[in-house]
């Protein structure tokens, strides 16, 4: 009769994963190699879609999470800065403008989702 009771609870803990739903998003190290990938690809992807003539960087990154799907998701959200450098010169190494009114800080959220049994990767969302 006791199992009746200590099974379902069992099964409850551990398909919650001790405080983490199962398939559901987990904060990850920023470190991450998928992430740095994932983040890198996002701010390449917004850098070309943004109307400013200079590039952005990121100034600092806030949260990393990553989901397990067909595939990898990842959700970064970073704070970007702008940059004296023009889009034209992206080779150059620019840092973001010291000058905070020159820097004009902003805040971005990126959902990125990777694939790479077959080399695919995709900014599913963008907000800034």
């Amino acid at each position: 009769m006791m199992w009746k009771v200590v099974f379902p609870l069992l099964a409850a803990l551990f398909a919650v994963g001790f405080g983490a739903l199962v398939g559901g998003f987990q904060d990850i190290d920023v470190n991450d190699e998928g992430a740095q990938n994932a983040l890198n690809f996002a701010v390449a992807f917004h850098n070309r879609g943004s109307n400013d003539m200079y590039l952005s960087k990121v100034a600092e990154v806030v949260k990393v999470q990553r989901q397990v799907v067909s595939g990898l998701k990842y959700i970064i959200t970073v704070k970007m800065g702008k940059t004296p450098c023009r889009k034209t010169d992206a080779s150059e190494v620019c840092a973001i403008h010291e000058d905070p009114e020159k820097a004009r800080v902003y805040q971005c959220t990126f959902t990125v989702w990777s694939r790479l049994w077959l080399n695919d990767i995709r900014v599913q969302k963008q907000e800034c």
